[in-house]
């Protein structure tokens, strides 16, 4: 419809007149990231003379914002539902403000009149033969904002897409119409540092084939796409898209075919990006902007099976308290759609709410996983609502868990030079036990390398690595699964108790003189260690010695075997020559294990005890029992 402006030249009219349509006190709704209406806000602070008390409101701004220079801010004051770095420093100087709201929830609080909108400034595509303008880059609170403002005025823009779904305002619903020919405010995609591709690694581990993906705002949710090749059949329901779904969308990764609601389509409220984005959603019918009363709706989301929601955060403490928003009580971004898609995936069925975070800020300085938050932090995602955390040393799952069992889990993702100081706080408020051990953290590294996944005979999966702190109530439970004939063979006496001391002497190791390798499976949807073998270096000597317990109900399966393989595997690795064991001569399903090591056993009776000796350097191995 490119005689558009002939066809409706009654209301075709410049910047400048169409701001002087703005009265003093009225209050203003701009559209949304980067569909920033530039040229309609710069005539708004140019007129600022006439103008006073001119309330704003947007969802979040990017771009110019010439409002908040000095000489004319006192005209403006700007309300934003989340604070961007456009208007962080006015946010904090008290020169703007900010509304922590629900995404969810936004949309009622127009219709509902708590806020009154006068004027809605926005951009929209050029009308197409029926007069319809496409929102184009936003569509999110931006609709309900038109819907109930007393004056709509919209630049015009050849650049803005037209973006599929609904997103379409008739032409004739537009008071105003300011033709403009300018590019869109762009955002270039973040480049990934070391720690933020670490984390985006491990949240690529929790994302299942066929999950459906809310991928929130920063750096780390970017990193993520980069680890998704891959997978299969991933689906998109988020607020935001960005550049990088285009090249995950055009080599098959994401194709919705699995999504329960809008299946093959990819679904969010506004985009953010480069050109390259804008040209790729212009008409293209893979992607759909929808409302955030639909998108960010938790019911809406809870309905997609295998959900994955990552969203970001500024600080976590060790019961699980999420802030997000500020910096103790300087604001710094806002609650965004967090809440909304964390209750939404958590509910979904087999659905995963991600907190991702690296551990430390100010160039490592600071913790960001703390005791308690920092005075004056406010609580973006509460602890019941918390489920997996994610910082660049790995994973905590926290739902259903005890404070001292997530404290333990949290301080495990936390860098290591903080974590004894927070086991020392933790301590303090009985968040965790006294008994827990304390280590040099500093010295010890988690040999990630060592996790590996083998297939057992009967087809289960199995998944061998090495032990960690958080395995407490795990190895407790393997230890009550023995029946007292095979807690005597493990232990050489009759042991009714595994008391929490002796519990922390089995998990709290330096993973260099000391080795434990657990073998798990998953049990209705959980981690269960069904064994768990070790080995001590010999101080000064290239010998250790191994022991292992495995679950009653998986005896005699193999996993013994499985487990002293990989332990001799490892132990070559790190310069040990030879191993030893002592074993009750009753306990012949460890005699067994032993004999189908694949290595030449030495066995020597001492009374009712074999001592088991076996060199493990290459030119003993021999090819393992069948």
């Amino acid at each position: 419809m490119a005689q558009w402006p002939q066809d409706y030249a009654g209301r075709t009219v410049s910047s400048a007149d169409a701001i002087g349509r703005i009265q003093p006190g009225d209050r203003v709704f701009l559209h949304t990231g980067c569909a920033n209406p530039t040229e309609l806000v710069a005539e708004l602070t140019n007129q600022h003379r006439r103008l006073y008390d001119i309330e704003m409101f947007c969802l979040l701004t990017v771009g110019p914002a010439p409002y908040l220079a000095e000489g004319v801010r006192d005209r403006f004051h700007m309300n934003a539902f989340f604070v961007t770095d456009t208007i962080r420093d006015a946010v904090q100087a008290g020169r703007a403000d900010y509304i922590p709201t629900f995404i969810s929830e936004i949309p009622a609080l127009f219709e509902g009149g708590r806020i009154a909108v006068d004027a809605a400034l926005i951009q929209v595509s050029p009308p197409d033969d029926a007069g319809y303008c496409s929102l184009g880059v936003s569509v999110d609170v931006v609709r309900s904002a038109i819907e109930n403002a007393r004056l709509i005025i919209a630049e015009v823009n050849p650049a803005m897409p037209r973006a599929m779904g609904d997103s379409f305002v008739h032409i004739d619903e537009i008071d105003l119409l300011v033709p403009v020919d300018h590019e869109l405010v762009c955002v270039e995609p973040p480049e990934p540092d070391p720690i933020t591709e670490r984390i985006a690694y491990f949240i690529a581990e929790l994302v299942e084939d066929g999950s459906t993906l809310e991928l929130g705002i920063g750096r780390i949710p970017h990193a993520t796409l980069r680890y998704l090749d891959g997978k299969r059949d991933l689906g998109i329901h988020t607020e935001m898209f960005t550049d990088g779904l285009i090249d995950l969308v055009e080599r098959g990764v994401i194709t919705g075919a699995r999504k329960q609601l809008n299946p093959g389509k990819a679904v969010a409220s506004f985009c953010m990006g480069t050109r390259r984005l804008y040209d790729y959603i212009d008409g293209n019918e893979t992607f759909e902007f929808r409302a955030s009363q639909y998108v960010n709706d938790p019911e809406v989301i809870a309905k997609h099976e295998r959900m994955v929601a990552i969203n970001t955060a500024l600080e976590v403490d060790l019961t699980g308290q999420v802030c997000a928003d500020s910096v103790g009580p300087r604001f710094y971004s806002g609650f965004g759609g967090q809440i909304d898609f964390v209750r939404g995936a958590s509910r979904a069925r087999d659905g995963k709410a991600i907190i991702a975070l690296p551990s430390t800020a100010r160039d490592g300085q600071v913790s960001r996983i703390v005791a308690t938050l920092t005075p004056g932090s406010g609580v973006v995602t509460s602890r019941g609502d918390v489920h997996y955390v994610v910082t660049e040393y790995g994973i905590a799952y926290l739902h259903g868990k005890t404070i001292h069992q997530r404290a333990m889990a949290l301080m495990n993702i936390a860098h290591p030079k903080f974590r004894a100081d927070l086991l020392r706080q933790a301590k303090e408020l009985n968040f965790v036990y006294s008994e827990v051990k304390e280590l040099p953290w500093e010295e010890i590294v988690y040999p990630r390398d060592l996790e590996t996944t083998m297939t057992m005979n009967d087809g289960t999966e199995m998944v061998l690595r090495p032990v960690k702190p958080t395995d407490e109530e795990d190895i407790k439970d393997l230890f009550y699964s023995l029946t007292e004939q095979s807690r005597y063979y493990r232990f050489f006496s009759i042991i009714k108790t595994l008391p929490r001391a002796k519990r922390q002497d089995m998990i709290a190791i330096d993973y260099k003189n000391e080795l434990a390798i657990v073998a798990s499976v998953q049990d209705m949807g959980a981690e269960r260690i069904i064994g768990i073998g070790r080995y001590f270096v010999d101080p000064g000597k290239d010998r250790a010695e191994v022991s292992f317990m495995v679950h009653q109900q998986w005896q005699d399966r193999g996993v013994g075997t499985r487990l002293l393989r990989y332990l001799v595997d490892v132990a070559k690795r790190t310069g040990i020559k030879s191993v030893y064991a002592s074993v009750l001569a009753g306990n012949r399903a460890m005699l067994n294990v032993f004999n189908a090591s694949g290595y030449d056993v030495t066995a020597s009776l001492d009374g009712d005890t074999y001592e088991i000796h076996f060199p493990i350097d290459d030119k003993a191995e021999r090819q393992p029992a069948a």
